[in-house]
């Protein structure tokens, strides 16, 4: 193989991994804690390893299969998007073909992943890829595609309770619905950056959808996820370490209330980001209390 061809394979592997959003790994991130979230508290502190590592390579490979597939299905409105118009699909730099080839084949990997699992873990996969690749398409119709995302990025939670478990608790529904609270808050914050573009084109999003109570709607999503957290740590007889995770929670989505209430882009784009760490103060929380719990 000569130089060049070798440069030209780096070169694909490279706008690959843009197309997979690894060098913004948000998306990776504010996916894995609720998952976490529902690993700890199915199994009551630390998960069993072989069941930890699959459902973290899974969390990075269903990820990277629905970015590429958000691509493929908004490769006619990325290019007219400013956040978005340097993307490799909106740049002409990925096929249609290559995108669904790629896509495919990550969701392959991700099943073959979970096949040592059992039954119900393996049945909730084929839920969880529905919604991963049918969301990209709801903001064409949907008033608010944040909360079709909110139920995809919930679905790690059953799967986890399944997986370590083998079952389906009443903790599993109601710790989804505070997860979807929160994806529609961030999402929302997230959307807000786009907001002119997406009225141009026709787009149909949260913050549009709230029209001039876009903020208020992010803090009323954010203050029910810590209202169905505070339940949950009642019905699981948490400890004060929880609930100190979810007052450090709270002062974070303080802080992001300032970012978004002037709707500055760049702001509410960086209020976004900020949620990375809303999710870690809870799985903190959650982790160490089990671990105090059990000492």
């Amino acid at each position: 193989m000569s130089v060049s061809d070798q440069a030209n394979q780096t070169s694909r592997l490279v706008i690959y991994a843009r197309l997979m959003r690894l060098d913004k790994p948000i998306g990776i991130l504010l996916l894995l804690w609720p998952m976490l979230w529902g690993l700890w508290f199915a199994a009551q502190g630390f998960p069993d390893s072989h069941i930890l590592v699959i459902f973290l390579m899974g969390t990075i490979l269903m990820r990277s299969a629905g970015c590429v597939i958000n691509d493929f299905a908004d490769r006619k409105i990325d290019p007219h998007v400013e956040r978005t118009k340097n993307r490799p699909m909106a740049a002409g730099q990925v096929s249609s073909r290559e995108a669904l080839l790629l896509a495919a084949g990550l969701s392959l990997v991700a099943f073959l992943l979970i096949l040592p699992l059992n039954l119900l873990t393996i049945l909730l996969s084929v839920p969880a890829l529905f919604l991963a690749a049918s969301y990209p398409f709801t903001k064409r119709f949907f008033a608010m595609p944040q909360a079709y995302l909110g139920i995809a990025f919930s679905f790690g939670i059953p799967m986890a309770f399944a997986a370590q478990t083998d079952s389906l608790p009443s903790i599993v529904w109601i710790l989804m619905l505070a997860n979807l609270f929160w994806v529609i808050a961030y999402d929302t914050a997230y959307a807000i950056v786009d907001k002119p573009d997406d009225l141009k084109i026709g787009i149909k999003t949260s913050a549009i959808t709230f029209g001039r109570f876009d903020v208020t709607g992010v803090m009323v999503c954010h203050v029910l996820f810590i209202a169905f957290m505070l339940y949950i740590g009642q019905l699981q007889a948490m400890g004060m370490v929880y609930y100190v995770g979810l007052i450090a929670a709270v002062g974070l989505m303080g802080y992001q209330y300032i970012l978004i209430r002037n709707r500055d882009r760049t702001l509410c784009f960086k209020a976004f980001l900020h949620n990375n760490w809303v999710g870690l103060v809870v799985f903190a929380g959650i982790a160490l209390d089990f671990l105090l719990q059990q000492n």
